[in-house]
């Protein structure tokens, strides 16, 4: 059983991926708990104190000015969580939830929160135990946190609001029973560092990058295959090219093509055709997957920064006792980022889709019409064509930034919201909607190879056998849907890339 440890420090996005899809498990190292514990007593110093601060012993928001009395503060924690429980609309899909909680832990584990230890050991009991709060997906404006998701998350470590158990749909209450643990009581301070956070945008975006890279690495080995079987040129592949103009991301991308088409006996046809440029779509390929390749990478460095940060409020800081009210929770980094996320992978899966055209149009490598063996007759892959056209149509709408977005919340005290949330949960339907596109270009490629002839590259050949093992020739009109499904599944597994890279040699990003 794999085991990722909640340091607050080294939590890496493949560790959020295990938990979140894979079943991982989660412990919390010895230094971790030993920050934990400093930071709970230096709250607890700065409440015997007496002193006004804001989220131990005040109003929340607007109501900052409205002091509390220390015989009602854990009173005042259960009520914010349950008013901030507000969210609407279709549930995150259970690997999110389960990437919130770990993320949740993490923060807490850096040491800035405040919180007891047994929050913390409460929130690894519910995920070990395979406990997923059901938690609506819109709601949040992405500043003070994503405050109505992680209220609902955190109404199930306190026994309310509803789960995911074991397959159905049920009580938080029941849940915990039935797995022998017990309704976590909340203490001073700790609702409020519950729902202040950037946990639910940033899981959402940890999940979507990962995936998103998934699609980029499918869509350069289709590009490879593609390209074999329209007798096109590798000169733009060419690293001369690419050192004249240095950009990290192109210089991989051809390189990486390069190596799918080695052993090619495919591509010599272009040595004797009559064109004397391919269409950008495969001439531009490393510039064009390039630089989505780049922006991708720049994605991961500020969600490597968002897992290991703690983003509630007010922070303690037991070095000095200090309690700081800040900004951490703001999402505008995520927000940033996920919509540049959504660009980048629409511009791949509209790359994709131009492939995918060139491939049914019957102009290129004396391929037939729509790879239909008996065109007329037989409609082939012409529809699938229309498929991915819709899908990259749909991706222009949700590429729209949310981040230029702002509507002031709180009676205006919180006057610059974030909208990252949604930003995140634009840049997952734009990677899932490029995950099919990135699955079509793979079968379509795979049948042009087939009806190409001659000996494919080796890394090609290595993903057109993966290809084979789920998908069989189209010889004759049959109902796509399945075999679209199946191209998808292929991307989302990596399983495509993963055959091209054994067979040949690994891409290099």
């Amino acid at each position: 059983m794999v085991v990722v440890e909640v340091s607050g420090t080294r939590l890496a996005l493949e560790d959020v991926e295990a938990v979140a899809r894979d079943g991982a498990r989660v412990s919390l190292p010895p230094a971790a708990i030993s920050r934990i514990r400093r930071a709970r007593r230096a709250v607890e110093t700065r409440l015997a104190s007496g002193e006004t601060i804001y989220g131990l012993n005040t109003g929340f928001g607007d109501l900052k000015n409205v002091r509390i009395p220390r015989a009602r503060l854990r009173a005042l924690q259960v009520n914010l969580v349950r008013s901030h429980a507000a969210g609407v609309g279709e549930p995150f899909p259970p690997d999110v939830v389960r990437a919130i909680l770990l993320l949740r832990a993490n923060s807490f584990a850096k040491g800035n929160s405040g919180v007891t230890l047994g929050l913390v050991r409460q929130i690894l009991r519910v995920a070990n135990a395979g406990i997923t709060p059901v938690v609506p997906s819109q709601g949040s404006v992405g500043s003070s946190g994503d405050l109505a998701p992680l209220a609902h998350v955190a109404l199930a470590l306190i026994g309310e609001g509803d789960v995911l158990f074991r397959g159905r749909v049920t009580s938080a209450r029941r849940a915990l029973r039935a797995a022998g643990i017990a309704p976590y009581a909340l203490r001073e301070k700790e609702g409020i560092s519950l729902v202040n956070g950037t946990q639910a945008m940033t899981a959402d975006g940890v999940l979507a990058l990962l995936d998103a890279e998934r699609v980029l690495r499918a869509a350069a080995v289709a590009g490879a295959m593609a390209l074999e079987c329209t007798d096109s040129s590798l000169a733009p592949f060419d690293a001369r090219i690419h050192a004249s103009r240095p950009h990290a991301g192109a210089s991989a991308v051809a390189a990486g093509v390069a190596r799918m088409t080695r052993g090619s006996e495919q591509v010599r046809g272009h040595e004797a055709c009559d064109k004397v440029q391919d269409p950008y779509s495969t001439r531009a390929m490393p510039q064009v997957l390039g630089a989505s390749l780049d922006a991708m990478r720049y994605v991961r460095r500020v969600l490597e920064v968002e897992v290991n940060s703690a983003t509630d409020n007010p922070l303690v800081f037991p070095a000095d006792g200090a309690v700081l009210s800040g900004g951490n929770f703001h999402g505008q980094p995520v927000a940033l980022a996920m919509d540049f996320l959504a660009i980048a992978t629409a511009e791949v899966a509209s790359l994709l889709e131009r492939t995918v055209a060139r491939l049914v149009s019957g102009d290129e490598g004396g391929l037939p019409r729509f790879l239909a063996r008996e065109p007329g007759l037989h409609s082939g892959w012409m529809i699938a064509q229309y498929t991915a056209a819709a899908l990259v149509s749909e991706n222009k709408s949700l590429a729209h930034p949310a981040s230029v977005d702002s509507i002031p919340t709180s009676a205006g005290q919180e006057d610059h919201n974030s909208m990252g949330t949604i930003a995140a949960r634009k840049a997952r339907a734009v990677v899932d909607n490029a995950t099919q596109v990135a699955g079509i270009a793979l079968l379509l490629a795979a049948e042009g190879l087939e009806l190409h002839g001659g000996r494919p590259g080796d890394g090609s050949a290595g993903a057109l056998a993966a290809v084979r093992a789920r998908v069989r020739p189209l010889k004759r009109d049959r109902p796509l849907a399945p075999d679209l499904e199946a191209g998808a599944a292929l991307v989302r597994s990596g399983a495509a890339v993963a055959a091209a890279e054994a067979a040949g040699r690994r891409l290099g990003f």
